[in-house]
Formats: C-alpha cells, structure tokens, sequence
C-alpha cells in the first residue's frame, strides 16, 4: 500500500542506485531519521517507480546503466514538477553540476558523502516540498473562492441552494459523486462546477454520453484501443479515462450502460486502471470519477439491468438536483441570464419580457425543466421584433390553457376516496422526480404498496 502524500514529518524518499549494498545502507539510515525509505535498483527501476510512488523526494545515482540519473531526474520533474531531485555522483564536474541544476536538480552532492551532510539536504529538500505543497493548497483555495462566488450556477430556491452547498462541500475531494435528476436539470452544469472548484481544476474536464454510442465505440473511446484490435483500427487511440489524467472525466446517462460496459467501469473504480481495447497490460489513471443518469438506478438494479456493485461504487456521494417546477422562484433568474447571453451572442441590447410573459414562464410545468426554458426563450428571441417579449413568442404549449389538475385549490364536488389517494399519490411522484422509492417513502408505504396501487391505476 503506498503511504498518502507528504503531510507532515513523513517524507517519501525513493532512492534509485545501481549498487545494493548503497540502496540498503541509505535506506536503514532514512528510516532511522524519520523518513519513509523506497528502493529502486537501478534507473529503469526508477522511473518505473515514479507514477506509481509519486515520492516527496528523489535521491538518485547520477552514473548507472541503461538509464542515468539525469533521466530519473527528468522523468521525476514529469510527473511531479515540485519534486525536489537530489543527484549523487562519484565524478562531479563543474559541467555535470550545471547540468544537473538546469535540468531543475534541487541539489548536486559528490560521493563519498558524510551522513549528516546528507540528511540535512533531506531536511531541506522536505522542507522546500512541504512550502511548496502549502502554496499549491493556498493558491488552489483562492481559486476555489473566487469560482465559487463568480461561476455559481443561478439559483436562489432553497432545494437549488442545497445542491449547490452540498457540491463546494464534496468539491476538493477525490470522492465519486452521482449527480441525478430529470433531463434538463443541469446535472452537467453541476458536474463542471464541481470540478472548478476541486483541485483538479487546472487539468482537463471530458465528458460523454454513454447513452449516445454503441456499445464497441463506448468501449473504444472510454478505454482506448491498440493498433489492429479491431477492423478500422490503424493505430492505437488513448481512451477518455487516460486523457482526463489528473483532471475529471463526466460519464453522462450511466444507466444506459450494457453490462459488459459496467463490469469494466467497476474495474477502473476499484483498481485505477483501464485495459485498452486488445491490449494485455492495465494502464493506471489518476482521474476523478463524476456520473449523472435520469433513471432510479435502484429500479434498475431490481430489474437486473445495472449492476449493485457499480452502482454503490458510483454513488459515494449523491446530488440529486430538483425539477424546475419545484424551484420556480430560479425562473425569472434564469431567463434573465438566458436573455442576456442571447443578446450577447447575436450582438444586440437585451430583450425584456412582458409581464404576462414572465406570468406564463411561472405557471408552466417544464417537463424539459431549464434545457426547455433556455430553448422556448431562444425562440422567443428569435420570434420578437421589438425589445419586448409578448406571450405570442412563446411555444404554444407554454401559453395554452390546461385542464385543471386533479389536485388544486378547488376541490371537485363528492371526489371518491380512490380518486383523492390517485390524485396525492400523482402529486407526490411528480414532485420526487418520477422515482417510485423516494416516493414511496414520503408516502408512507412500502415500495411494493406503491407499485401494486400503480398497477391497479394503469399507470405502473
């Protein structure tokens, strides 16, 4: 098990020599000082090391075969360009030296070497690792803050706050986050805002939709593929998992996955890595899993369509994001914002709407939630001559006159018994976004209760 990154008085060293007799030597005196000693025989050892490892410290032989320690040096400034690199040698020269230190070497010390000659360079390189790794979280922090009161997604309702609160809460972790709801809730949207906000936010945030490829080409573009693994395959194709290396990859309508699709999403949550497309060996990826589905993955599981072992390593965390009808005061928020980007986009003022415009935006549904509202306020721009928006200019089926439901604030004369409880149990569903188990619950009733009234409704 590798030890977590440097936190305190623990540094990792890996130290990378040709000579055993050296590597023992060294790592019985680093473990007696404090340290947390690593060995690499010989220089192809350790840069084989490094990605895994990721030490605080590097402590490599400069003169060994195959791969010298200027090599481990670069390689080490790959994969972690605050690693502090400290070169040994035998044979210094003023041209070695300066070699060393303009390939970014922290320090450059001949051999042979007293011992506390070279743990107080240790101490130093630890500490010059722990201020830098402070600055970093420093730097990372103010970000965070600045992102988080300028690129907050709109939103004044109290369920909308709460998904946003419990977002910059799981931000600057590592932990997978299941985001659910309706389509056109803006699970994307919070699926990007998360990552702005977590440490990742410098690296890459990929996204895809599971539910828009079949099921070779999800396989090919998720994990890659090897030259001459399939037909078409001319050359070998980095999947998304390892392009998003250190950044965040969004997996988009996950429950449209096939089960041969989910049995290798599970590998790469469990073992960090992904297995190419015709390839034999696993390659390790550092990447922030985030996932999003419209279905009760609980349901699916039931029907045996998705996995129960994927689903609980995917739901670490959930954010389940509420349906617009349940945040109507975000409405006029929104459009503002829509209008505005509308009239930056076609370079012209800002179109306003009328009053009983906005009152029909208020009282409509928005089965499409806010991807249905952005579109009928795009068309409406469109469809507007003026600087006002009139009624007129929205879809019809914003404007035109509902049936009254079943459930208002006039009661229907001598309702039976049978009606009310379908009307309630219709209002409670369409308020828990469809899924039947929360529902249930609010209902008071177990699961099977509910399907069984359903049934006897027509509407299971």
């Amino acid at each position: 098990m590798i030890p977590p990154a440097l936190t305190g008085d623990a540094p990792r060293v890996l130290i990378v020599d040709d000579e055993t007799g050296i590597l023992d030597s060294l790592r019985i005196l680093l473990k007696n000082e404090g340290f947390i000693p690593f060995t690499a025989h010989g220089g192809r050892a350790g840069v084989e090391r490094l990605p895994e490892l990721r030490p605080d410290i590097v402590l490599t032989d400069v003169r060994m075969p195959d791969v010298s320690g200027v090599q481990v040096l670069s390689t080490a400034r790959q994969v972690d360009p605050d690693v502090p690199v400290i070169l040994m040698t035998a044979q210094a020269t003023l041209q070695s030296a300066m070699q060393a230190v303009n390939e970014g070497a922290f320090y450059y010390i001949q051999k042979p070497f007293r011992n506390d000659e070279l743990l107080a360079i240790l101490r130093r390189a630890a500490e010059h690792r722990k201020l830098r790794a402070e600055n970093t979280t420093l730097k990372q922090e103010i970000k965070r803050r600045e992102r988080t009161t300028s690129g907050r997604p709109i939103g004044r309702s109290k369920s909308w706050l709460d998904v946003l609160r419990l977002a910059e809460t799981v931000a600057p972790t590592d932990s997978t986050v299941l985001i659910t709801g309706e389509s056109g809730t803006g699970k994307e949207v919070i699926a990007r805002y998360i990552h702005e906000l977590s440490t990742r936010a410098d690296h890459s945030f990929l996204s895809i939709n599971c539910g828009a490829l079949p099921e070779s080409l999800l396989e090919s573009e998720l994990f890659g593929h090897v030259k001459g693994s399939f037909t078409g395959a001319v050359k070998d194709k980095t999947g998304l998992f390892t392009a998003a290396n250190q950044g965040t990859f969004f997996l988009d309508e996950i429950g449209e996955t096939t089960a041969s699709i989910q049995v290798k999403l599970l590998r790469v949550l469990q073992q960090r890595e992904v297995i190419p497309v015709g390839a034999t060996e696993a390659v390790s990826v550092d990447t922030r899993v985030l996932a999003a589905t419209n279905r009760d993955l609980e349901e699916e599981i039931k029907r045996g369509s998705f996995r129960p072992d994927l689903f609980y390593r995917l739901n670490v965390i959930a954010v389940h994001l509420p349906p617009l009808r349940q945040r109507q005061d975000d409405i006029p928020l929104l459009a503002e914002s829509f209008l505005a980007r509308s009239a930056s986009l076609r370079h012209e003022g800002v179109k306003m709407l009328r009053d009983d415009t906005l009152d029909a935006l208020m009282a409509y549904a928005w089965p499409g939630n806010v991807r249905e509202l952005e579109n009928a306020l795009e068309r409406a721009v469109i469809l507007s001559t003026g600087s006002v928006i009139d009624p007129d200019a929205l879809p019809e089926r914003v404007t035109a006159r509902r049936a009254e439901p079943l459930v208002s604030e006039r009661t229907p004369v001598s309702p039976t018994l049978e009606a009310i409880e379908r009307a309630y149990i219709q209002w409670v569903l369409q308020n828990e976004g469809g899924n039947k188990s929360r529902a249930a619950d609010m209902l008071g009733i177990d699961p099977s209760t509910l399907y069984r009234k359903l049934a006897r409704y027509g509407e299971a």
